[in-house]
């Protein structure tokens, strides 16, 4: 299935691995210009070598100047940006409340929620130039729940919700829509790690967490990278040309989060 009619310009955040990267991918198969950023040396080395027809610079998303850098660079390139996707984010630490470090709840917050401020404030005057703009920001089903032993990445996803909420309305007038994608447990790396120190602090295996994880979703089942990347599509397609200031869980119905079996 095609989502979109024409060409677009589009910025995606931490887009040279998971869920970015797959974003990425499906943007640039229905023939995107992609502009990404990233802070791993490694990811982007793999990225670059696989895709050397799309622009991708190495950027710390929670250091302004540097996003400045990434935006100031792609308008060099273009005079307009339809679509930004941010997609960066960490777990941050899996304790409860008490046991978290301050430099541990500054640096999630900082990736979280003020690098989606710096990427939204830099893109924003590209994404008023265009006809067709749009916003997604990516959540968590966490952004609907208490997430116990997950207290900065949780208070990060419930800010993002605010965030979007709000940035629809300021932007509604001009033809901007903002729209946020709030994914359930997605396959792959990173979803491993965060069960692998979950049952690390739990004092429980790896298969019990994962078993409470699925538990937790009625249709029992993790949703896959492809999965969040066709829902972008859709949102920032003329299918969704309506659809703005949403939070839009993509989990397999989510009812609750814990952290005992």
């Amino acid at each position: 299935m095609k989502f979109l009619s024409q060409k677009l310009n589009v910025v995606i955040t931490a887009g040279a691995s998971g869920i970015g990267r797959t974003i990425a991918m499906a943007y640039a198969r229905e023939g995107s210009s992609v502009f990404v950023c990233d802070n791993s040396e490694e990811f982007i080395q793999s990225f670059k070598t696989e895709n050397p027809d799309i622009f991708i610079q190495k950027t710390d998303i929670s250091i302004f100047s540097e996003v400045e850098s990434f935006f100031n660079t792609i308008r060099r390139q273009v005079s307009s940006v339809d679509v930004l996707i941010n997609c960066a984010g960490i777990a941050g630490p899996t304790a409860n409340l008490q046991d978290v470090e301050p430099d541990e709840w500054d640096q999630t917050i900082a990736v979280n929620l003020n690098g989606m401020f710096y990427s939204l404030k830099s893109a924003i005057p590209l994404l008023k130039n265009s006809n067709q703009a749009s916003i997604i920001n990516i959540a968590s089903s966490a952004a609907f729940f208490g997430f116990p032993l997950r207290s900065p990445y949780t208070a990060a996803k419930w800010a993002v919700i605010g965030l979007t909420k709000t940035l629809a309305m300021e932007l509604g007038g001009e033809g901007i829509r903002v729209n946020a994608i709030c994914p359930g447990s997605v396959s792959g790396d990173r979803i491993e790690q965060v069960i692998q120190a979950d049952a690390l602090e739990q004092g429980k295996t790896v298969e019990e967490i994962k078993e409470l994880y699925v538990k937790q979703v009625s249709m029992k089942t993790f949703v896959e990278p492809e999965d969040v990347a066709n829902m972008a599509l859709f949102l920032t397609s003329a299918y969704g040309r309506y659809i703005s200031g949403q939070a839009i869980g993509l989990d397999g119905h989510t009812e609750g989060l814990t952290n005992s079996l």
